[in-house]
C-alpha cells in the first residue's frame, strides 16, 4: 500500500482494477504475501514497529474478496518471503530472534557492562524497577511471547504471565505493579497487575491497539499509544480505566512520562524522517519548542528505539 501503510494490493489481471487488502495493523511491516488453494492471502506480520529484523511476527491469513482477516497465529521470528502448499503448511525465511539484554555504565565511555540474559530467546523492551533490584522485559523463552523479571543482584529469573502475547511493560512509580499490553481480549489493550502478575485487570477499552504504556508518579495517569485509526494518538487514562483523555492525535509511540510527571516525549511518524520525538506537556498536550530527528537519508540505516528521560539531578 501506498506510504507507510502495510497490506497487500490486490489487482484484477482483465481490467486492472485496483483493491487493496489491509494488513490488520498498517504501522508494521509484512513479508511477501501468498496464495493459498482456497483463495486466501497468507503473509507474516512483525510485532515491533521499529524493526522487522529480529522481531516476533504474526502469520496472517486473510480473505483476498472480503479483506477479512480469517487467523492470526503467533510466530517466533518474521520473514520477508514465504509459500504455501496446497494441503496449508507454510515455509519462510526467518530472520534470527535472538536478543538479549545487556546493562552498561553510562559515565564509563564504554559499552562493555553485563550480561543479564543469554540463550536463544527474544528478551526485549527491558525497564528497571525504581528500585534498580530489577529488570522487567518480555521474552518468548519458555513459548508464547509473555513478561519475564530478571533480579540485577543475581541474575534470578521470574516468568509474570503465561498465555497470549504480553509485552511493553513498566512498573508504576512506587513499584508495586506492573503495567503492559496484551492481546488476551483479541486486540491488545493496556493491563495491570501485581508484579507477580497477581490480580490482572483491563485499564483500556480502545478497540484497537493499545501499547507503550507508562505511568506518572502520583498514580494518578498511565499514558499510552493507540495505533486505532478512529483514535490514533497519545492518550492518558486513570489506572481504574476512567477518564479517558487524548493528548496528541496521530500516529506515535514510545511515551515515556518525565520524573517530574508534567511532560511527555513521544515517537512521531513522518514522511520525512523514520522518527522523530517529541516532548508535550502532560496537562494539556502543549508542545515543547524544540524536536529531535534522525536524518534518513544517511547510507547507514537508522533504527530508533524507545527514549528515556534521564533521572532528575540536583544542580
Amino acid at each position: 500500500l501506498a506510504g507507510a501503510q502495510q497490506g497487500a494490493v490486490l489487482v484484477d489481471v482483465e481490467d486492472g482494477q485496483v483493491r487493496a487488502a489491509p494488513a490488520p495493523d498498517p504501522r508494521r511491516n509484512i513479508s511477501a504475501a501468498a496464495w493459498t488453494a482456497a483463495g486466501e492471502i497468507v503473509y507474516l506480520q512483525a510485532e515491533s514497529v521499529v524493526s522487522a529484523a529480529g522481531s516476533t511476527a504474526i502469520l496472517v491469513r486473510q480473505d483476498a474478496a472480503s479483506g477479512r482477516v480469517v487467523s492470526q497465529t503467533w510466530s517466533p521470528s518474521s520473514a520477508l518471503v514465504l509459500d504455501v502448499l496446497g494441503d496449508g503448511r507454510v515455509v519462510f525465511d526467518t530472520r534470527s530472534p535472538r536478543q538479549n539484554l545487556r546493562e552498561v555504565t553510562l559515565s564509563s565511555g564504554v559499552a562493555d557492562g553485563r550480561w543479564l540474559s543469554r540463550g536463544e530467546s527474544t528478551d526485549r523492551q527491558p525497564v528497571y524497577s525504581p528500585d534498580g533490584e530489577w529488570v522487567a522485559f518480555s521474552s518468548n523463552r519458555g513459548g508464547g511471547m509473555n513478561l519475564w523479571l530478571v533480579s540485577t543482584a543475581t541474575g534470578k529469573l521470574r516468568r509474570v504471565t503465561e498465555s497470549h502475547v504480553n509485552w511493553d511493560p513498566a512498573f508504576t512509580r512506587d513499584g508495586r505493579r506492573l503495567l503492559w499490553s496484551s492481546n488476551r481480549v483479541g486486540n491488545f489493550e493496556i493491563w495491570t497487575a501485581d508484579v507477580d502478575g497477581g490480580g490482572p485487570r483491563q485499564v483500556t477499552q480502545d478497540g484497537g491497539n493499545a501499547e507503550n504504556p507508562t505511568a506518572t508518579p502520583d498514580g494518578q495517569w498511565i499514558v499510552y499509544s493507540s495505533g486505532n485509526p478512529q483514535k490514533a494518538g497519545l492518550w492518558k487514562i486513570h489506572p481504574d480505566g476512567s477518564g479517558a483523555i487524548r493528548v496528541v492525535t496521530g500516529r506515535v509511540s514510545l511515551p515515556d512520562v518525565s520524573p517530574d510527571g508534567r511532560h511527555v516525549l513521544y515517537r512521531s511518524f513522518s514522511g520525512k524522517y523514520p522518527a522523530i520525538l517529541r516532548v508535550v506537556r502532560l496537562e494539556d498536550g502543549q508542545a515543547e519548542p524544540f524536536e529531535i530527528a534522525v536524518d534518513a537519508k544517511r547510507r547507514t540505516t537508522v533504527t530508533l528505539g524507545r527514549a528515556r528521560f534521564m533521572p532528575w539531578r540536583a544542580m
